[in-house]
């Protein structure tokens, strides 16, 4: 795992929080998925909430050198976005359907980053 995805996780949980984000996750999965290192996953109590807090997550990764996501899904119906960004994968839930799905306990043996308290820059440049 980089440090560039550990930076992208960390902006995007803390701009998750910035908009009202709920029980923001960070979970490390890259020992366990060669395809991606960083879940991030948060939730929004209504579908407009779910916009705002996808579209901060993206403005806020994008502005601070993260570059924009590679793929974006979900924004029209705003039950669950995804922004992902190859090395971190974002998913931002309308909450019944997080709690349907229930991703951190598919991946509860996964660690989680400490994101409020983690130190690092905002974004690793490069």
């Amino acid at each position: 795992m980089d440090d560039g995805g550990r930076a992208r996780a960390l902006e995007a949980a803390r701009a998750a929080e910035a908009k009202g984000g709920q029980e923001t996750v960070v979970l490390g999965v890259g020992e366990v998925l060669s395809i991606v290192d960083w879940f991030v996953v948060t939730s929004g109590t209504n579908p407009r909430q779910v916009r705002t807090i996808a579209e901060e997550v993206e403005a806020r990764v994008k502005a601070a050198g993260g570059g924009a996501p590679l793929r974006v899904e979900g924004l029209a119906e705003t039950q669950w976005v995804l922004l992902d960004y190859g090395d971190v994968v974002v998913h931002v839930f309308l909450d019944e359907v997080r709690r349907y799905y229930e991703l951190e306990r598919l991946w509860g043996d996964v660690p989680r980053l400490d994101w409020a308290t983690a130190p690092g820059p905002a974004v690793a440049r490069g």
